[in-house]
């Protein structure tokens, strides 16, 4: 954790909190080791003998006050750092990593830690790493000081530690291991409400609207389980840990009753020793609490680090000069999401500039995972994708999306205007052209039924509008931003005619200035399309023009006959 915590703040920051912190515990243990002498010098009865100890123990006392309110200042400056600057570097790191990193389960565990965690790992320098020092380095002190006054007694304390240390990490372990499991047990519940509520159309339509959603169902039964059972380990490992200090108190009362029989020690240092006793027991007390506490943000931190750990896109520092602008290659490229398991196969494919480039073939083909390597959501295992005649790693990612464009079936609109989610694709832009753009589009006709226009929130996702309509958004997105290339993935899979017929249309336009790369499973989208490459298992196994490849009698043209027949069927009746 400390490890993790230095990753978080740097070395410098809390090398120094935990200097102050360590500090004043010990310097706390001294002031409780000072009273020991002051009692017998109390007992003895002699005025003189009173000032031989009690100076000593108010300038320790002094002492311990400054420099606990310079370690709580460090520690509230630590949480507001850790606060100010966990989002930002967070956010920071997330842009830096792979598109393909942000699967459902990944996107899940991290809104739990930007949420949750975020604020268990700042309560870690206000309530938790403190104490713990603090409650490890006083009854340590205190052991050092015992003996001096008698071996045996320091020697009792000392044996008791090793048994303290090993009831409390077993408790710590208890609890920790019990935070994961109802982290993993949340995450699960949470995904499937968040399903639940997403597809309430499905489960309606099904009868499971209501009740009955078994996932849903068992996930909460899960998620109570093991809450019960983490709740019982939790108790059983904090029982331990408090009959041990239990037992160690004992012992060490024990001992100083015996040391007193002796004549070892007189009375009255006997009680002070006692009370020494408690004072090296109490902080050991709370220290499974704060230990058990400190794994549990521990783990949150931890999840939180693996994120910032998790290497980013390799970077160059400057991008290297695009030496074919709008083209793209794809020489020899083998690509695997495992790698025992290759999507493509020494996959080669040149598309030249200012061309529309149609990819079709049967589903699970690789079409997708062509225009994801283009993006580079991911980099290549073998082989090298080009974009304007530069290998995409010796590119910037700032500027490899400069030259990009892409729509994709599942467009998500954010809960602010129309104008707004637009003009994500040139927030520069003017007003002339984003009038052109949503036209051409087809959004004008979209704002013109909204009821404020422009100004009509879409809400979250784009929930206001339907499922063509987003698409239109996001063409008109990729119209304003005008890239040298845009790439359009399976953007037509759900349309109805109407929303096709702009798609063409934007298609066209876009073609006028852009490189076009179209992958679709509509095959009349294609028919104009300067170059038609049909995929299949991974490799290209055509490609030519409608016209030619129809001549060829190929696999295209199979597609083409299947879908000629396919439009053909129509349900008959009794």
């Amino acid at each position: 954790m400390i490890t993790d915590l230095r990753l978080l703040l740097g070395p410098r920051i809390l090398n120094r909190y935990l200097a102050w912190t360590a500090g004043y515990g010990v310097l706390s243990g001294i002031a409780a080791a000072l009273l020991v002498p002051v009692v017998e010098d109390l007992a003895s009865g002699e005025r003189d003998a009173i000032g031989r100890h009690l100076p000593a123990l108010a300038i320790v006392t002094l002492a311990a006050c400054v420099v606990r309110y310079v370690q709580t200042m460090r520690g509230s400056a630590a949480a507001l750092k850790t606060m100010s600057s966990l989002h930002q570097r967070l956010g920071d790191h997330l842009v830096s990593l792979p598109l393909g990193w942000f699967d459902s389960d990944r996107t899940g565990r991290l809104t739990r830690v930007a949420t949750d965690g975020t604020v268990m790992i700042t309560g870690i320098f206000a309530h938790l790493l403190s104490p713990l020092v603090i409650s490890v380095a006083a009854p340590t002190t205190v052991t050092i000081a015992l003996f001096f006054y008698d071996w045996r007694l320091g020697l009792a304390t000392a044996v008791s530690i090793p048994v303290l240390a090993l009831a409390f990490r077993f408790a710590a372990w208890t609890l920790a291991r019990g935070e994961a499991r109802n982290h993993a047990a949340d995450v699960e519940a949470g995904t499937r409400v968040i399903e639940f509520g997403r597809n309430q159309r499905v489960l309606r339509a099904f009868g499971r609207g209501v009740h009955g959603y078994q996932p849903l169902e068992d996930a909460i039964s899960e998620q109570q389980r093991i809450r019960r059972r983490t709740l019982g380990h939790g108790v059983v490992g904090l029982s331990v840990s408090g009959l041990a200090v239990q037992l160690a108190v004992t012992v060490l009362m024990l001992v100083c009753v015996w040391l007193a029989l002796d004549g070892a020690v007189t009375p009255a240092a006997a009680v002070a020793l006692t009370a020494l006793a408690f004072r090296f027991a109490g902080p050991l007390a709370d220290v499974s609490e704060y230990a058990g506490a400190i794994r549990i943000a521990g783990n949150d931190l931890r999840r939180l680090t693996d994120v910032l750990r998790t290497p980013g896109m390799p970077e160059p520092s400057a991008s290297a000069p695009l030496t074919r602008p709008g083209q793209i290659d794809l020489d020899r490229v083998s690509f695997g999401y495992s790698p025992e398991t290759p999507v493509l196969r020494s996959f080669s494919l040149t598309v030249p500039p200012g061309s529309v480039t149609a990819l079709v073939g049967p589903s699970g083909s690789g079409k997708t995972t062509v225009i994801r390597l283009i993006s580079r959501f991911w980099d290549v295992q073998e082989g090298v994708v080009r974009v304007g005649g530069v290998d995409v790693r010796d590119l910037r990612t700032e500027d490899l999306t400069r030259q990009l464009a892409l729509v994709s079936q599942d467009v998500y609109l954010f809960d602010d205007t129309l104008a707004a989610n637009i003009r994500l694709g040139r927030p520069e832009a003017t007003d002339a052209e984003l009038a052109e753009a949503a036209r051409l589009a087809g959004v004008d006709e979209i704002v013109a039924r909204l009821p404020h226009g422009w100004q009509t929130r879409v809400g979250e996702g784009g929930v206001s509008v339907s499922g063509g309509e987003r698409q239109r958004v996001a063409i008109a997105r990729a119209l304003l931003k005008q890239a040298p290339i845009v790439l359009l993935d399976e953007v037509t899979a759900a349309l109805d005619p109407e929303n096709e017929l702009y798609l063409r249309r934007s298609i066209r336009q876009l073609a006028q200035y852009s490189t076009v790369v179209l992958v679709a499973h509509r095959l009349n989208n294609v028919v104009d399309a300067d170059q038609i490459v049909v995929v299949d298992s991974g490799r290209v196994v055509e490609t030519g023009t409608h016209e030619s490849l129809i001549a060829a009698d190929g696999a295209y043209a199979r597609l083409w006959h299947a879908k000629s027949h396919g439009q053909g069927w129509r349900l008959g009746g009794r």
